[in-house]
């Protein structure tokens, strides 16, 4: 990877200017580590300085150990902590997550850390990570400082924080709600309002909806066509049945639309768009993936 050439176009942009669809582009993560860090965010964060030694080796067993994982780096907007930092950790999954929160004062104690234990106290709020890792992408700083800012505003404070890659740099501004794993692409300024109004009703706004990241992508294809084709926006309206691939690039996914009990068959096909870049930093043009919905039927459960 190299930085981007000058005069070379934003990534966000360009994806904009293509109208590169945001389904079914969430990153799939199941379990979370998030640890606060106000010094340099490298371009891997497992490779932050804080990490030095065993625990970096810590760390990567238990990532590894509970996979789909991802350690984020996280800053809160104003905050310089003296001595002590925050750590958040747990999991999302379909009916919600549940994450706990430690305040630790050394980052060796991290050899401590059991991402399957119960160690630290239940988080009560909910968590706004604006992806504004600068270092792995400019389009991350160009759009994410500007939504972490806006969130700061319209947000209680305790819920906003800066992370480092999210996932999707040509989606930027990205936002990521936790404990759920709700991704949203694109969100400007404007967009914070009707995202945040909605989610607070445990609502989508489906127009920057990237998908859940409890699911894989087929299944986010499945589920963004079904809430857009019958405008089930509610965050328990649906429901995964089963999941199967049925050939080569070829996926059937059954969503339940809950209460009714109506169950959506949906066939769902990767397909691979014409070679672009696909970042600001990438030297090589490469096609991205797209989960195309072929077919889409309703029966009674």
């Amino acid at each position: 990877m190299t930085r981007a050439a000058p005069g070379r176009p934003f990534c966000a942009e360009a994806a904009r200017e293509r109208d590169e669809p945001l389904d079914a582009t969430a990153s799939w993560v199941d379990t979370w580590l998030l640890v606060e860090h106000v010094g340099y965010w490298p371009y891997e964060p497992l490779e932050a300085s804080a990490f030095a030694g065993p625990v970096r080796e810590h760390l990567r067993t238990q990532l590894a150990s509970r996979r789909p994982a991802r350690l984020l780096l996280v800053k809160r907007p104003g905050r310089r902590p003296a001595g002590s930092f925050e750590v958040i950790y747990g999991r999302s999954d379909e009916t919600g997550g549940r994450f706990r929160r430690l305040t630790l004062d050394s980052y060796d104690e991290l050899l401590r850390l059991d991402l399957a234990g119960r160690r630290g106290e239940l988080l009560r709020h909910p968590l706004l990570l604006a992806c504004t890792h600068g270092i792995r992408d400019r389009c991350c700083a160009r759009y994410g400082q500007a939504l972490a800012r806006e969130l700061g505003r319209q947000a209680d404070p305790e819920w906003v924080r800066q992370a480092s890659h999210v996932g999707g740099d040509r989606f930027a501004g990205n936002l990521v709600v936790l404990p759920e794993g709700l991704y949203f692409g694109r969100v400007a300024r404007e967009d914070v309002a009707p995202v945040l109004a909605a989610y607070r009703t445990r609502r989508l706004e489906l127009a920057r909806y990237r998908g859940r990241s409890a699911h894989s992508f087929p299944v986010q294809a499945a589920e963004g066509h079904v809430r857009r084709a019958t405008g089930l926006a509610g965050l328990d309206d649906l429901r995964l049945v089963a999941a199967r691939r049925e050939g080569r690039g070829r996926f059937r996914v059954e969503l339940e639309a809950l209460p009714a009990g109506t169950v959506h068959e949906v066939e769902v096909e990767l397909q691979l768009g014409a070679p672009v870049l696909l970042t600001c930093r990438a030297d090589e043009a490469r096609p991205p993936r797209r989960y195309v919905v072929r077919s889409h039927r309703e029966r009674a459960r």
